[in-house]
């Protein structure tokens, strides 16, 4: 079966004697390595205030705790997304108010967000859906217009591009993450990316108990408690490894996901997604919208390729319910949408093939 996720680890004769240098190199924890992998994703994401975390969830956690998002606030964000984007505010005591989405894209609709806002709105949380990006001209208007910060879960779309760079500085706030599934993995991690040197400051005290890592802890002094959120060296030293292998991971899924655009426009039954004006996607996943997805899904799969939606729309876990929003175009898209590999596992054969079955119908 091709599975339609895969993660991807350099050859172990690149990786393992850097893992074993680090794990006996004396330290294990935050140190030299992880200033390393910031500074080389600062390079490539071209912004300065890059800060690894543990997680894409603790990226995302940092943001709302920057903004001061609390209980009796509401965050607007979209269904269409892994869990850990709403529960994470809902851990802040926030409410998740529910925008639609847009039916040709799957992305949160900018409309249906400036129709969320209330007096209580704190922040807007953009999701860069399966490596598409969300209309960030209209989504940065409306967040200028409201004086509303917006926060930018790019979990799916590290190299996606916004008027031709990559994300990661357009808004104040956009997380990253290296999860074991992930484009670009270091077994478990995340990235959060800021705008002001003051916030990044901040927001370096704040991954780690509200210390500051560049000053003696015995001359230290806690202002403001933080969180167990760094990362460590071991996992750094991954990272960088992964960076020398763009071509084979990243870029990889970029090119397959281009030649699915090219070969499956116009098979009848099939939809594919349109990309807003000024964007590029990272095609973490190919999604597209298909007739009779049941028997899209049984037929590749009866032919050895995976497909699937993959998320439950987050409005149908118990927590979220209370939110009571309508959100029909989300309601049609998700009856139709489905994910097929697209990965670097996949050979020019493989793709050839998932296109000729599509084509040959279900």
């Amino acid at each position: 079966m091709i599975p339609l996720i895969k993660p991807y680890l350099p050859a172990k004769e690149v990786l393992m004697p850097r893992i074993e240098e680090i794990l006996y190199s004396g330290y294990i924890a935050e140190g030299d390595a992880v200033y390393e992998f910031e500074n080389k994703l600062s390079s490539l994401l071209d912004n300065e205030y890059c800060l690894t975390v543990n997680s894409g969830t603790a990226a995302l956690h940092i943001a709302l705790k920057l903004i001061g998002v609390s209980e009796g606030d509401e965050v607007i964000s979209t269904a269409l997304t892994a869990e850990p984007t709403n529960v994470i505010i809902a851990l802040t005591g926030a409410k998740v108010v529910f925008a639609d989405v847009e039916l040709d894209t799957g992305l949160i609709s900018p409309e249906s967000i400036e129709k969320c806002i209330t007096p209580n709105t704190k922040a807007i949380m953009v999701v860069h859906y399966a490596g598409m990006v969300c209309d960030m001209h209209k989504i940065n208007a409306i967040s200028e217009k409201y004086k509303i910060p917006v926060v930018e879960d790019a979990a799916h779309a590290f190299m996606s591009k916004f008027n031709g760079k990559y994300i990661g500085s357009n808004s104040a706030y956009t997380c990253f993450s290296f999860q074991a599934i992930k484009h670009l993995t270091t077994v478990d991690g995340g990235l959060i990316c800021l705008k002001t040197e003051e916030e990044y400051v901040r927001a370096r005290k704040l991954r780690w108990f509200g210390l500051d890592k560049k000053v003696s802890r015995l001359l230290s002094n806690i202002e403001e408690p933080g969180f167990k959120y760094h990362m460590n060296n071991v996992n750094a030293t991954i990272g960088l490894v992964q960076l020398e292998c763009l071509e084979e991971n990243v870029l990889k899924y970029i090119e397959n996901g281009r030649y699915y655009d090219a070969h499956l426009a116009g098979i009848s039954g099939v939809e594919l997604m349109r990309y807003h004006n000024d964007t590029e996607p990272s095609y973490w996943l190919y999604t597209i919208k298909v007739e009779r997805r049941e028997e899209f899904i049984k037929m590749l799969e009866s032919n050895g390729v995976a497909a699937s939606p993959l998320h439950l729309r987050n409005d149908k876990h118990t927590v979220f319910k209370a939110d009571g929003k309508n959100t029909p175009n989300l309601d049609i898209f998700y009856e139709q949408f489905v994910h097929i590999p697209c990965g670097w596992w996949l050979s020019k054969a493989d793709l050839d093939n998932i296109i000729s079955l599509i084509k040959k119908g279900w």
